[in-house]
């Protein structure tokens, strides 16, 4: 009886760590550079003006262990591109400005990261997006928390995210044109907010 009653037992327990084990498995999801992709938007602030582009992603991860996720991101701010400005001179003189310590100054600060303390299941009433991601962005060596919406999908290994937000760059001392920084800038007063859509394919291995 004895006997009989402490094989259950560890049959149990067995069992027990088994699932426990399942439960915390983590698995890493590789952030896929050539099939994802971000996208930047910016604007003047009282007359009609605007440019978009891209920034590669060069390299990110996401680590889902259970309920719990943690992950990095990193872009490649010396791939800031225009995609509206089709004069190759006039492109090249535009993106050769953001790249400046007017605004981004890549020589100095050649990556931007964002790096993932927390994703909560939490869906909005259009059922565009699930989650909300939280962590930490730095741009230009400046850190500040920063939240946002996406619509994150895991399927076997694979991973996909989608998210729109904007950020106020004044926050990241990006001052060019801003109204935070200077004063009587009139017509030549460049919005604080810069869109980004985010498009992230990962793959587990």
């Amino acid at each position: 009886m004895l006997k009989s009653n402490f094989l259950k037992l560890t049959a149990f327990l067995a069992v027990l760590a088994f699932a426990f084990t399942a439960n915390t498995f983590a698995q890493t999801y590789v952030i896929n550079p050539s099939k994802s992709k971000v996208e930047w938007a910016g604007s003047k602030s009282f007359v009609p003006g605007s440019h978009n582009g891209t920034i590669d992603i060069k390299d990110g991860s996401v680590v889902k262990s259970g309920n719990s996720f943690t992950g990095k991101f990193v872009l490649d701010m010396t791939t800031i591109k225009s995609d509206d400005v089709k004069d190759t001179g006039l492109n090249a003189k535009l993106v050769g400005h953001l790249k400046s310590d007017d605004f981004f100054n890549v020589e100095k600060f050649p990556t931007s990261t964002f790096e993932i303390t927390k994703i909560e299941a939490k869906s909005d009433k259009s059922g565009k997006t699930n989650h909300t991601v939280s962590g930490k962005l730095t741009i230009r060596n400046i850190t500040k928390d920063f939240s946002f919406p996406a619509m994150i999908t895991f399927s076997g290994k694979d991973m996909t995210a989608k998210a729109e937000f904007t950020i106020d760059r004044s926050k990241w001392e990006v001052k060019y044109g801003s109204g935070s920084f200077f004063d009587n800038l009139g017509d030549k007063t460049i919005s604080n907010d810069i869109k980004y859509v985010l498009n992230i394919v990962g793959n587990s291995k």
